[in-house]
């Protein structure tokens, strides 16, 4: 199994780490911390040498409540940091609703788009559909993120956020955007409470039915905060044991703020279930 992505096709026969770089002053997590190109570029190079397997920059936040910027502002905030992560020598995703800010990533030479909204606006499927290699990430969510958090009543959790899943892949594959360059991204903690987050993730593996490698993003989750108590900067074992648990449940990509982390964790996961797997094989002998 790989995901096709315009530079490189990226083998997911084990779990791959996407390091996220937010040149914004206001995500919910760390909003201010690479605001400026700078600052950011910087942020990129330590978490290639972390480990990262792709780099997910965006300069838009999505947490509840954010206001959207304009195409020319969230342009500026991440144009110098794409080209800057583009010689960096793994795959970049840009992490963006806007069709525009995709045609010109897209044209930088960015390898994958990253999309909360699934392409579901015309003219993004149509930018990606032009570019016949690059990969995308296809998001579940309700809403805006300033509205997001007013839509959690569902009838049927898992149904809801399969069929939305398959409609929009099946929408790509009639615009004639190949299977493999789709990834799939369930979309804990948008459109989602506490408790519908941890029954998505306990039942995650069910969407591997729908034949696309799952991309989840667990990490400082105000789920986890919920569960542990915890204030968004102290998230990182919360974060570390629901990315594994993800994992186990068939996610071939962990989105993250904490990449060294996360690398180490999931060496240590799968060292272990090689070995739980060769001793129950042998067993079954």
């Amino acid at each position: 199994m790989h995901w096709q992505t315009t530079r490189f096709q990226i083998d997911l026969s084990r779990p791959r780490v996407m390091g996220i770089v937010n040149v914004t002053p206001d995500s919910f997590s760390d909003g201010g911390q690479h605001a400026s190109p700078a600052l950011a570029i910087e942020c990129c190079e330590r978490l290639v040498l972390e480990g990262a397997d792709i780099l997910d920059i965006g300069g838009e936040s999505s947490r509840p409540g954010a206001a959207s910027l304009s195409i020319d502002e969230e342009w500026v905030r991440i144009a110098p940091v794409l080209a800057a992560a583009l010689t960096l020598g793994v795959a970049v995703s840009v992490d963006t609703c806007k069709a525009e800010v995709m045609s010109r990533a897209l044209d930088l030479g960015v390898d994958v788009i990253n999309d909360i909204h699934a392409l579901q606006d015309p003219q993004a499927l149509s930018v990606v559909q032009g570019h016949p290699s690059s990969g995308v990430c296809l998001m579940h969510m309700r809403g805006t993120p300033a509205t997001m958090q007013t839509l959690t009543a569902y009838d049927d959790l898992l149904g809801n956020v399969a069929g939305f899943l398959a409609n929009r892949a099946a929408a790509l594959q009639l615009a004639q955007i190949a299977p493999q360059r789709i990834v799939l991204d369930p979309g804990y903690g948008f459109a989602k409470t506490t408790a519908q987050n941890f029954e998505l993730l306990a039942r995650q593996a069910e969407l591997l039915d729908l034949g696309y490698p799952l991309l989840v993003g667990w990490s400082r989750k105000r789920a986890l905060g919920d569960v542990t108590g915890r204030a968004v900067d102290q998230r990182l074992a919360g974060s570390l044991a629901a990315g594994l648990a993800a994992i186990a449940q068939g996610a071939k990509i962990l989105r993250v703020h904490d990449v060294a982390a996360t690398v180490d964790a999931i060496k240590v996961w799968s060292a272990a279930s090689a070995q739980m797997t060769s001793r129950h094989f042998a067993e079954r002998q």
